[in-house]
């Protein structure tokens, strides 16, 4: 829809496509692949929306044939259904036994050693893992080539979890950690302005004020600059209009989740 009505050939903040780093990211993920070849624990925080999944792809899409990044996510992060994600990822028997699993796991990282590939083990919302289970996970590693590079993407409640003296294990063994900023208006201007001319898409076509509303709006969150541009240009299509200014950004702005729980009339 959007498309067809600005006459563009792509979509415009798509996710499909690989987002280019911006330049604080870039550094991170630098950072990360230097660990990857040295071998570590490296947490990656921030707040939800701040680029982290951004970075996590640009991880696992770098040099697929050496780098081998296994992501776990959508498992309830339970120990049983992060070893499931593991053996698929190594084509090892899901049926097996857990110990039998775990012993042919490590068989295949040192394996994959011998060959010259690193092992970038992947934790998408850490934060939501029990610490039991990021324990054993810790544990199984410590049997993996010292190559090995375990990458934690999580919100800030994680790092409070590490921090308790129970977890001192765990938070002893973090080679790298890093929280991931939310941006400043110019550095979310500029993000904005990069995805129009991705697209190609005239920065004339929002207008100044809306622009600036965005800015403000987002409050230094890309995901939120994103979605509030989306959808102030699909109410430029529905207004049949071929730019976008306050009124459409506005009409964005009244709807419920986009106001502050102090502004909402009581019921």
């Amino acid at each position: 829809m959007i498309r067809s009505h600005f006459g563009l050939e792509d979509n415009p903040f798509s996710m499909r496509e690989a987002l280019e780093l911006l330049p604080h990211q870039k550094e991170i993920f630098d950072t990360i692949k230097v660990h990857c070849q040295q071998g570590g624990l490296c947490v990656v925080m921030g707040e939800p929306g701040t680029g982290k999944s951004v970075i996590k792809q640009a991880v696992i899409d770098h040099n697929p044939k050496k780098m081998i990044t296994p992501a776990i996510a959508r498992t309830l992060h339970t120990y049983p259904n992060t070893l499931q994600i593991l053996c698929e990822a190594f084509d090892i028997d899901v049926k097996a036994r857990e110990s039998t699993r775990e012993k042919l796991l490590i068989e295949a990282a040192w394996k994959l050693n011998h060959e010259g590939k690193m092992i970038v083990p992947i934790i998408d919302d850490a934060h939501l893992m029990h610490m039991e289970c990021l324990r054993k996970l810790r544990l199984l590693f410590e049997d993996f080539p010292k190559g090995h590079n375990l990458v934690l993407f999580a919100q800030m409640d994680l790092m409070n979890k590490l921090h308790l003296l129970v977890n001192a294990d765990i938070k002893s063994r973090i080679t790298y950690s890093v929280k991931v900023p939310k941006l400043n208006p110019d550095d979310i201007k500029a993000f904005m302005f990069a995805q129009f001319d991705r697209v190609k898409l005239g920065h004339n076509v929002f207008s100044e004020d809306a622009v600036a509303l965005i800015v403000r709006s987002s409050e230094g969150i890309l995901r939120r600059t994103r979605n509030l541009c989306i959808s102030a240009m699909l109410g430029a299509v529905r207004d049949r209009k071929r730019s976008v200014g306050l009124d459409q950004v506005n009409r964005v702005l009244l709807q419920p989740h986009w106001r502050k729980e102090n502004d909402m009339e009581t019921v």
